[in-house]
């Protein structure tokens, strides 16, 4: 029996790593995986936004990938103060709003994972332990969050 496929919430980090000498590697691979249909890339609004700040090679990198195999997804209510629990509880700071934003989007989508290169704020294990217990404390499950080198298939 088939294993069903992996839904991976991608930041901007992941998409712009694949014109990053440090991260070009391992964010090409995961984006060979999505464009194969051996894993959805989901994608936010949230991400779509801040896309539209960065070069356009990195802007129109995501149309490479087949729509049937990314999934978007918007913000509403629930991922705002979801984002505003992981600050009042000391997951992460205001400043990085946004970071927070992200997280309770994967967290509120039941993704199987969120891939970030993002070490301060995401890929953090002392933060990830923080946001999963904010997640376990408001009745969500635990939310895997890895740099995309941990998840591609090999």
């Amino acid at each position: 029996m088939s294993q069903p496929v992996q839904r991976i919430y991608i930041d901007t980090s992941v998409i712009g790593g694949c014109f990053d000498d440090e991260f070009k590697e391992w964010s090409v691979k995961l984006f060979e995986e999505f464009k194969t249909g051996n894993k959805i890339a989901v994608i936010s609004d949230i991400a779509i936004d801040e896309l539209r700040l960065a070069r356009a090679e990195v802007r129109l990198h995501i149309e490479t990938t087949p729509k049937k195999n990314i999934e978007f997804i918007a913000k509403d209510k629930e991922v705002d103060e979801l984002a505003d629990k992981y600050i009042k509880e000391g997951a992460i700071t205001k400043k990085f709003h946004e970071d927070a934003l992200h997280i309770a989007m994967a967290t509120i989508n039941k993704v199987d994972v969120l891939a970030s290169w993002n070490f301060k704020h995401i890929v953090n294990l002392e933060r990830i332990r923080k946001y999963n217990a904010v997640n376990l404390k408001n009745g969500y499950s635990i939310l895997e969050i890895r740099n995309p080198r941990d998840i591609i298939h090999i």
